[in-house]
């Protein structure tokens, strides 16, 4: 490492630190030549996948992209943004651990819709509808049916009975 000051490339590491993560390595050196002291960050640099996009134009992966297009599915649902976050996180492991260094945008889109299919049901469905743009009222229909949970065996379907799982109708 050269040194800032004086630019000579004989330095010596005198301190070393991690942060709370082991993320981030601080190191504290300083200059046979010049004898200054300074403080050098280092980093893991992943590089996140190319998005190939439907029109065929390449674009770099946005993080902030990602959880924007998540929090506005999720907008006014009961889901905590460690929840999203954690969504978020392993969207891009997903994509990381694929070892591609290019992804069309439907894969995205696919991981997408499964976390939140996980998350919450009409974030889901608020998804798709946009996503997949749907030609007609039977293909979200058929989001709607895929989504919905099943009353348990052995219950009646009673709506007055707090413990009856209903589907998103309240059927």
């Amino acid at each position: 490492m050269k040194c800032p000051f004086c630019g000579d490339p004989n330095t010596q590491v005198t301190d070393t630190r991690e942060n709370e993560d082991g993320e981030v390595v601080r190191r504290r050196r300083r200059c046979a030549h010049c004898d200054k002291r300074f403080t050098t960050y280092e980093r893991i640099d992943l590089k996140m996948p190319h998005i190939i996009k439907r029109n065929g134009m390449r674009t770099e992966f946005d993080h902030d992209k990602l959880t924007s297009s998540l929090k506005l599915a999720l907008r006014k649902r009961p889901v905590t943004l460690d929840a999203l976050e954690a969504s978020v996180d392993r969207i891009e492991a997903k994509l990381l651990s694929m070892g591609e260094t290019e992804v069309p945008s439907e894969k995205i889109g696919e991981l997408v819709m499964k976390e939140l299919k996980k998350l919450d049901k009409v974030a889901y469905i608020r998804f798709a509808s946009v996503y997949r743009n749907f030609a007609d009222v039977d293909e979200f229909s058929e989001v709607i049916r895929e989504v919905q949970t099943r009353p348990k065996r052995g219950r009646k379907g009673n709506p007055d009975d707090p413990g009856t799982e209903n589907d998103l109708f309240g059927n």
